[in-house]
């Protein structure tokens, strides 16, 4: 028999706890692990806590917040293996199931507490004093569930009258966790893929995408798997709401907006936010507790108002300890910090018990709780370039527009098309790209200076007008740009107040008397551009200095010098891009400038780099073979069917010998080959047969190319003037025929009309005198009859 000591021992090990929560790799995710894990080890929550971190290889590169929190790694399923959906949600259930299967601490646990991120641990969580048995866990009650209980639930699961609403907070066996976990990952994709029943009345996502898709997959994979929960709606409180008489939350889950008098606190405000990297810096502070007490009397809602306070607090308190672990020097004094370290704030934060009324069930059914749908994991996007109506401009939009569907890039695409209104009459280029047309300003309106690249300011500044822009962040690109991959707020750390943009370090105007002369702050000048990543709100304050500030520079020709402004043409080209850093210096909108985001083909890439745009601005070569874009800019490769350029080397050619080359040498072939692609895609829409282009059609295209490659440094004037001499001569070719014919049937007009007139006279003599006309005979002005033949031929030729 065994001892006491041993019955003990076997007991402590079938309660074993172990906390786990799912995070990616972002740095919206990891103030919430700081905010979480402080509230764990403030809480004495028992067991160890686990972090499932949700991370791409290429995002682990990146990524800087590995030791917040004891972690596991799981593979990102974001973007869906199989159907390519982007769905971040479904990562919780998929990283549970890999924990389950590969992590060694998941063969010595008993129970598991399920939490999200985004909640602050009030008091230890323990499964069985909730009233947890193995097949029953626990759960807080999600009353917006509402598929539970219509058709949703009969298409989903065998059991729709098993269907819970619940989520949030989940505490259940390890042995109910194994049977659910595979369920649970397969019912979230195959609601997730059941877009027909997305709809707000179904689901009661009010945005109706499917979003809620993974909650769903959990209760209906609980339902085929038979289990039944024990809903507590006292457990768990989202901060603005107020408590029940007598109830203690011992979670605060702060996913909706919440606010104490003129304060306020909303996550989705710090999407982007890098605060736990960014030394001294906190959320800000919420009114001190006899601010509270003085605003309110009713009891229970102050102490709605205290749970609130209590919320931030931790949580900057957790930065507070993250900033010191960091390395980070020691914040000065403050009456905020002094609070924060007060034995009133450790009161008010120690561990909270359960309650009788706490321990509550919703045994029966009650009103449902109403909540506000769960945000969007990530801010939207939408990507924007600005072109001309030319063709020049038409290839690289094919391009680009082909590119950007291939790179999985959230959001849309719209094309800026600035045009005269005469040339917008003869454009055959509309159906390119999603477009918005803007009024060309490349001839500007008051000063006459001819100057293309104002237009894309211009352009940006009438679309933020005119243009309704369901967005947060803009991507800003240019046409002749190929996209390899996404370009993301979220990737690249953009934040409202800090956009991401790639370095231009030829902008030397920056750090001399250019900014001194164009910007009240030229030590915030940036020497950046090509991509930008801007949150909407900065972008509407900055757009219209940007447009004056390139307006400025451009005007300034006495400082166009190449060593003040590095154009080594000294022909105020680059205004526009000294426009956009002077610009941004004027609101101090300090970028991250990040050189891992574009590469011009044609260098050599760093290695491991996962590079997301071609910049093709320059020549580049592979061997003897070159792509110049300035050699194309007369050449209508878009509207002539089947038009292409000329193929670069296959890889397989390539010297596999040099590392370097090798690499370079593959990039350029890709840049090239995408163009090609976008252009064949393209005509198999507009074109009948590839053979339907005419030879005639080829070998204009051909000698126009030829002709552009042998005059490559002549201005584009030139070719112009050239091109009106030609017409010129046409028009006076034709016009020197028309004189000489009109000419010649006068002669003849007239000669008829004297032979008449003498043969009129004649007949009155008689008709026996010799017949002889006394004029002169037509023929004689030209020696003889064969004289007047050779002039008539003459004519006809000319």
């Amino acid at each position: 028999m065994k001892s006491e000591g041993e019955y003990e021992e076997d007991e402590g090990r079938r309660r074993r706890i172990h906390t786990l929560f799912s995070v990616e790799c972002q740095d919206y995710f990891d103030w919430q692990t700081v905010g979480l894990m402080h509230s764990y080890k403030k809480a004495q929550q028992p067991g160890p806590i686990t972090r499932l971190l949700s991370c791409t290889e290429e995002e682990k590169k990146r990524y800087k917040g590995m030791g917040l929190a004891p972690t596991f790694e799981v593979p990102s399923m974001s973007r869906h293996p199989r159907t390519g959906d982007w769905y971040p949600a479904i990562n919780k259930p998929a990283g549970i199931v890999h924990w389950l299967k590969h992590s060694e601490e998941a063969q010595s646990v008993d129970w598991v507490v399920i939490l999200d991120a985004d909640q602050i641990i009030r008091g230890p969580i323990i499964p069985w004093e909730l009233g947890a048995h193995k097949g029953t866990p626990v759960a807080a009650y999600y009353g917006y569930l509402v598929g539970c209980n219509n058709l949703l639930a009969e298409l989903h699961t065998k059991h729709p009258e098993r269907c819970d609403k619940v989520g949030g907070l989940l505490a259940m066996h390890i042995d109910d966790l194994r049977a659910l976990a595979p369920m649970w990952l397969s019912k979230t994709e195959e609601v997730r893929e059941d877009r027909a029943h997305w709809t707000t009345n179904l689901t009661g996502d009010i945005y109706g995408q499917g979003w809620i898709s993974e909650m769903y997959g959990y209760s209906f994979g609980a339902a085929e798997v038979g289990l039944r929960h024990k809903i507590n709606d006292n457990l768990m409180i989202y901060p603005g709401y107020i408590p029940r008489t007598g109830v203690e939350p011992i979670l605060l889950h702060y996913g909706l907006p919440f606010s104490v008098g003129n304060w306020s606190f909303s996550k989705l405000n710090h999407h982007e936010d890098n605060i736990v990297y960014d030394c001294g810096r906190l959320f800000p502070e919420p009114p001190y507790p006899r601010e509270v007490r003085a605003m309110e009397t009713d009891p229970n809602k102050r102490r709605g108002l205290f749970l609130n306070i209590e919320c931030i607090d931790t949580l900057n308190e957790g930065l507070l300890l993250q900033h010191a672990a960091n390395g980070c020097p020691k914040p000065k004094w403050s009456k905020y910090l002094s609070f924060l370290k007060s034995n009133t704030f450790s009161q008010l934060t120690s561990p909270k018990y359960l309650t009788p009324e706490t321990l509550r069930m919703k045994e029966t059914k009650v009103q449902d709780q109403v909540f506000d749908e769960p945000e969007r994991p990530h801010p939207k996007i939408h990507t924007i370039f600005s072109t001309e109506c030319i063709p020049y401009f038409d290839w690289q939009t094919v391009g680009l527009v082909h590119s950007f569907h291939l790179s999985g890039q959230p959001g849309n695409i719209t094309r800026l098309l600035s045009c005269t209104d005469e040339d917008l009459k003869e454009y055959k280029g509309q159906d390119l790209a999603p477009t918005h047309f803007v009024p060309s300003m490349s001839r500007h309106p008051l000063t006459g200076d001819w100057y293309p690249a104002i237009n894309k300011p211009a352009a940006v500044l009438h679309w933020l007008n005119h243009a309704k822009i369901d967005a947060d962040f803009i991507v800003i690109l240019d046409a002749d740009m190929i996209m390899r991959g996404t370009i993301t707020p979220w990737e690249f750390n953009a934040a409202r107040g800090r956009p991401v943009s790639t370095p231009y370090d030829y902008l030397i105007g920056c750090h001399n008397e250019l900014a001194e002369l164009h910007t009240r702050h030229p030590e915030a000048c940036d020497k950046v551009g090509g991509v930008i990543i801007m949150h909407i709100d900065d972008l509407r304050k900055f757009a219209l200095l940007w447009l004056h500030k390139t307006e400025e520079v451009r005007a300034d020709t006495a400082h166009y010098a190449k060593n003040i402004t590095g154009d080594i043409y000294e022909t105020g080209w680059i205004s526009e891009m000294y426009g956009y850093s002077f610009g941004a210096a004027e609101l101090n909108l300090r970028h991250n400038i990040n050189n891992e985001i574009l590469i011009y083909p044609g260098y050599v890439p760093q290695p491991g780099v996962k590079y997301r745009v071609f910049h093709y601005g320059l020549e580049f070569k592979v061997g003897n073979w070159s792509f110049d874009k300035a050699n194309w800019r007369d050449v209508d490769v878009v509207h002539k069917c089947w038009s292409k350029f000329p193929d670069p080397p296959d890889p397989s050619s390539l010297d596999q010998t040099d590392e370097e080359s090798l690499q370079r040498d593959l990039l350029s072939i890709e840049c090239a080959k995408t163009l090609n692609e976008a252009l064949r895609l393209h005509h198999e829409r507009m074109c009948s047969e590839p053979d339907s282009l005419s030879t005639s059609n080829s070998k204009s295209n051909n000698e126009v190319i030829m002709s552009r490659i042998i005059s490559k440094n002549v201005p584009m004037n030139d070719s112009r003037e050239s091109l009106h001499a030609v017409e010129d001569n046409q028009m006076h070719g034709s016009f020197k025929i028309w004189i000489i014919s009109l000419w010649v049937f006068s002669v003849f007009g007239f000669a008829s009309i004297m032979w008449i007139l003498m043969a009129s006279r004649k007949g009155q003599r008689k008709r026996g005198k010799s017949y002889k006309s006394k004029r002169r005979p037509l023929y004689t002005e030209f020696g003889d009859m064969k004289g007047l033949d050779k002039h008539i031929r003459d004519v006809d030729i000319v």
